[in-house]
């Protein structure tokens, strides 16, 4: 697997949500070298098992946001609302997360499409630098397919957000993490890279993932 030998950059790296994704990335990002809080909704002690397998220090949503580089928020859509928006504020904060109306309720600003859910997330945390990122693959993936650069069979992941640096920080997290990074445009524009569009969990490469952006239809 790609970049198992150490962060070049240590970055201090909150994750908020413990789940398939949120595991997966906390592991990954650990094994980069990488210092890793991890929280959920049920409290540290419900992390001690994936903090003791990985040397993630298990926290609150406050301590895994105090102080970091990166805030990665993989979660149900519909319980970004109950965040603290002060803890994200100036953060760069990656939406890893994917509406899912049966799971997630009727959110209809993001059923209409009147807002991409990202859109919607940035809404809710003001200040936040919100990049869409981690959504198109699965997580079992996101753990395993990881490859060098250069390598033919190297995966790429769409990476939205309105905010140039903070969408850099993410895309040279992506490639350490062995994918290579896409550009895919502005948060407006990341209904592009949501469920049921071309790019969601197909596992392409560049030149795939930038035909696919381009092909997505509302």
């Amino acid at each position: 697997m790609a970049g198992t030998e150490g962060a070049d950059v240590t970055m201090k790296i909150g994750i908020i949500g413990s789940g398939n994704v949120g595991g997966t990335l906390t592991r990954r990002l650990r094994g980069l070298g990488h210092d890793v809080t991890v929280a959920n909704s049920r409290g540290p002690e419900s992390l001690a098992e994936l903090a003791g397998q990985t040397g993630a220090t298990a926290g609150t949503v406050e301590t895994a946001t105090q102080g970091a580089d990166l805030v990665v928020i993989a979660m149900p859509v519909a319980a970004v609302p109950r965040l603290k928006a002060e803890a994200f504020r100036g953060k760069v904060v990656v939406d890893a997360n994917n509406y899912y109306p049966q799971r997630d309720g009727d959110i209809a600003e993001i059923a209409d499409m009147a807002l991409t859910s990202s859109r919607w997330t940035a809404e809710r945390l003001p200040g936040a630098r919100v990049v869409k990122a981690f959504n198109t693959i699965l997580a079992r993936h996101l753990g395993e397919y990881g490859r060098p650069e250069g390598d033919p069979n190297r995966i790429a992941l769409p990476v939205a957000a309105d905010d140039y640096q903070a969408k850099q920080t993410v895309m040279s997290i992506v490639d350490e993490l062995g994918f290579d990074p896409v550009d895919a445009g502005t948060l407006d524009e990341s209904w592009r890279q949501q469920p049921n569009t071309p790019v969601y969990i197909t596992d392409r490469d560049i030149d795939g993932v930038r035909a696919g952006l381009a092909s997505a239809r509302p």
